[in-house]
């Protein structure tokens, strides 16, 4: 990790997990992700849910954000719901393994108290394109 600490990095996540609903078709907040760049910078998302099934995960919204702003070098990532850790989903595991030949180092949080981290390419480990 670079100067921000874990800690850090899962209170910006917690921080930004306020589930509301938007409408009566659409739920937001509910997951939400804060990703690291090699850079320092962290970027953050959410969930968002539709009753007809065409939201996107909290970390493809942060990484998306990332990416609008010319970053592609994650090297850390943890998604919350409320103060509990989840690992990011097969859909998110793919998106960031496409990411360039290192997405495979990316460290996911798995515990903060300890912290434990694991590699996306242990998630991950059959990488198509690989």
């Amino acid at each position: 990790m670079q100067t921000v600490t874990w800690q850090q990095l899962y209170d910006q996540a917690v921080a930004t997990c306020q589930p509301r609903d938007v409408s009566d078709s659409m739920y937001v907040g509910s997951v939400a992700a804060a990703i690291l760049t090699a850079r320092g910078d962290v970027y953050t998302g959410i969930s968002i849910d539709t009753t007809c099934s065409i939201g996107y995960c909290a970390e493809r919204n942060a990484l998306g954000s990332m990416l609008t702003a010319g970053a592609t070098d994650v090297v850390g990532l943890v998604a919350v719901r409320g103060r509990d850790i989840l690992l990011p989903c097969g859909v998110c595991r793919e998106f960031m393994m496409q990411l360039g030949q290192h997405s495979g180092d990316i460290e996911i949080l798995t515990s903060i108290a300890p912290v434990q981290t694991t590699r996306l390419a242990t998630l991950y480990p059959n990488f198509w394109n690989a």
